[in-house]
């Protein structure tokens, strides 16, 4: 069963409940200090509640809402819905957990509280974890996870460890990062002495373990979790893994007896998801000792909660044992319908392009966190520049004598016959290495290169960029040669080159089957943005004819997705044995966005772009898409040109 607990919960337990309200309260209201502890104490009284009467927590946060609603005390407001969400959440009513948590994010967003942000976004990726939905509840917990580094905010930061690890968890191909992700947020909650968190994030490497078949350490690890927990609602997933345990080694008993305590405690806090498990456990015991009656009356149980609650995940491992009980009682009808619900569900969970997302996402992520690295060398820049300059001087001095010596050995050894030739080939060669540095480089670039050694960055106050992906690039592969591949990429990005040559643009590079491209750079141009318009809607039409010929080959289309941003951008050189023309900033990682957020055979702009192209081109607006650090934009589909 692949089940595990989500680190949400845990920001009921770092996150206090007590609010200051100095800077949130308005002075001019009737409000008092008295108003916000009254808020504060209902705000405590929610939370002592949670766990064992939700409902009571919920009526309880509700009155402190409307309590700090009345006093402009938006602070006390955002913690009440935070409080509310949790309550949805012990019941398993997601839908209302959600809506509160996104209510509670808005507060603090005006608030400008990054410690309440950066909890309700993990809150919120948690929770889409918990329906199904890796790809956004990764996303939100990243964002969690980067804003918790900034603060320096150790108890945040292990809460957001812990729930990406859990979203790692749910494929066997991602576990070294589950453990990677647990393991560094067990680190900081030991050190901290945080029993809950340990007692989390101890059950859910204790769960890897036992879908490894490693009994000794997953029990431990389950062990661990019981002492750090008690009785607590999560404990009831301990012991429903340790009966797993004993259910691998044939000892029905104790499997039973540890499941039944897993439901004695899932029922004593009303924990939807956690009475699933345990249901699904005795249910796992039955099928084992063959009592095929006993397990459909637990299985039956399990998936009427699973699917009150929206749990996919355990639906999936429900349904199957269903169809497995009821063949073995000679209710083919039933198992065959099972067995269908089953596959469904599968099929659902199972998504390549969601896999591929993630890795994304990660990889965006990791980027981000190398920029902060690279930013605090560039305050070096001015030091390192000198000593270049410095060991260039002594370099060029010890090239000069040489140089020298072996004129003087030239004029005394070769005629002029000799001399001649040697200054052909030597032509000839500075030829070939400026042809080659220039197909590298940018003209401007390269000269200046060639002049002083170095290329300064320049900053641009309007560069458009270009960036292109082809849908399931990963699937077509798989189907072809490495050869193959690499010669149906050469003969569209040699295709692009053309077009980008057509209209003075300039190329960046290829990331595998990405290309990137960018206008208004090096050499500044006022009709760059159209240009790059052009050239996508070109690559468009060139990807549309090309496919129609395979599809006449019964050969598989190559769709493609493009996205364009406008903005202030850095461009420059960077290496020093093998140089590379690049650019960054804000501008390039919105640029990302809009391609990754397209749609084969459309080109995706963003609204900065949109404002320069829309008298002559005509759009259709889209929707928003968040990106970090600049908030919500707008995107647009680039249809066609105006008259």
């Amino acid at each position: 069963m692949n089940s595990k607990i989500l680190g949400i919960i845990i920001l009921l337990f770092v996150q206090g409940v007590f609010v200051h309200a100095q800077s949130q309260v308005n002075t001019s209201s009737s409000g008092s200090k008295g108003d916000t502890a009254a808020v504060n104490a209902l705000l405590k009284q929610s939370k002592e509640m949670l766990s064992d009467d939700p409902a009571k927590a919920i009526k309880l946060a509700n009155q402190a809402k409307v309590l700090a609603e009345g006093i402009d005390f938006l602070q006390g407001k955002g913690y009440a819905l935070k409080n509310i969400g949790l309550a949805y959440y012990y019941q398993g009513i997601f839908p209302d957990a959600l809506a509160s948590w996104n209510e509670s994010l808005k507060v603090f967003e005006i608030l400008k509280d990054d410690v309440g942000i950066a909890n309700l976004l993990n809150n919120i990726g948690g929770l889409y974890a918990d329906e199904g939905n890796d790809e956004k509840g990764l996303e939100y917990c990243l964002r969690s996870l980067s804003i918790s580094e900034k603060l320096g905010d150790t108890l945040r930061i292990l809460s957001a460890l812990n729930t990406v690890g859990s979203i790692y968890y749910d494929k066997k191909a991602t576990w070294d990062k589950a453990v990677t992700y647990f393991l560094q947020a067990l680190f900081l909650s030991e050190a901290i002495g945080d029993k809950d968190a340990i007692g989390f994030i101890s059950a859910n490497v204790g769960e890897i373990y036992l879908q490894q078949n490693d009994f000794v350490k997953a029990k431990s690890f389950y062990e661990k979790t019981i002492r750090a927990l008690g009785d607590a609602p999560n404990s009831s997933f301990a012991y429903s893994g340790i009966g797993k345990i004993y259910l691998n080694q044939g000892n029905f008993e104790q499997a039973l007896n540890y499941n039944n305590k897993s439901l004695a405690i899932a029922e004593k806090t009303k924990s939807k998801p956690h009475i699933v498990r345990a249901f699904q456990g005795i249910a796992n015991v039955y099928i084992a000792k063959k009592d095929y009656t006993n397990a459909l009356v637990y299985f039956n149980k399990a998936s009427a909660i699973a699917e009150e609650v929206k749990a996919p995940i355990d639906l999936k491992d429900i349904y199957q044992g269903m169809a497995v009980a009821y063949d073995k009682t000679g209710d083919y009808k039933k198992a065959y319908k099972y067995r269908t619900m089953y596959a469904n569900i599968k099929d659902t969970l199972y998504n390549i392009e969601t896999d591929k997302k993630l890795g994304k996402l990660q990889f965006e992520f990791d980027i981000q966190k190398k920029q902060a690295q690279v930013d605090l060398l560039t305050k070096d820049k001015a030091l390192q520049e000198l000593d270049i300059k410095r060991q260039k001087i002594a370099k060029n001095a010890l090239i000069g004598g040489l140089l020298l010596v072996f004129f003087i050995m030239l004029v005394i050894y070769r005629d002029y016959r000799n001399k001649i030739r040697l200054n052909k080939v030597l032509d000839k060669q500075k030829v070939e290495i400026e042809g080659l540095l220039l197909n590298i480089l940018p003209a401007e670039v390269a000269v200046e290169l060639q002049k002083t050694g170095v290329a300064t960055p320049r900053y641009y106050e309007k560069a458009t960029v270009l960036f292109t992906d082809f849908k399931s690039f990963s699937q077509l592969a798989d189907d072809l040669s490495p050869q193959e591949v690499v010669t149906e990429l050469n003969e569209c990005f040699v295709a692009f080159d053309d077009i980008i040559d057509k209209y003075k643009l300039e190329k960046i590079k290829t990331i595998g089957d990405s290309y990137m491209c960018a206008g208004g750079i090096p050499t500044e141009d006022d009709d760059h943005v159209i240009k790059i318009i052009k050239a996508s809607l070109e690559i468009q039409e060139f990807t549309r004819d090309r496919n129609q010929k395979r599809i006449a080959l019964n050969l598989p289309p190559w769709d493609i997705r493009i996205g364009v941003n406008t903005g202030p951008l850095v461009a420059g050189v960077v290496g020093k044995k093998k140089y590379a023309y690049d650019i960054w900033g804000g501008t390039v990682n919105v640029a990302s966005r809009m391609e990754s957020n397209g749609e084969a055979g459309r080109v995706n702009i963003s609204a900065a772009t949109y404002e320069f192209i829309k008298d002559q081109y005509a759009c259709t607006h889209r929707g928003k898409i968040y990106a970090k650090n600049i908030g919500d934009i707008d995107m647009y589909f680039v249809d066609h040109a105006l008259n």
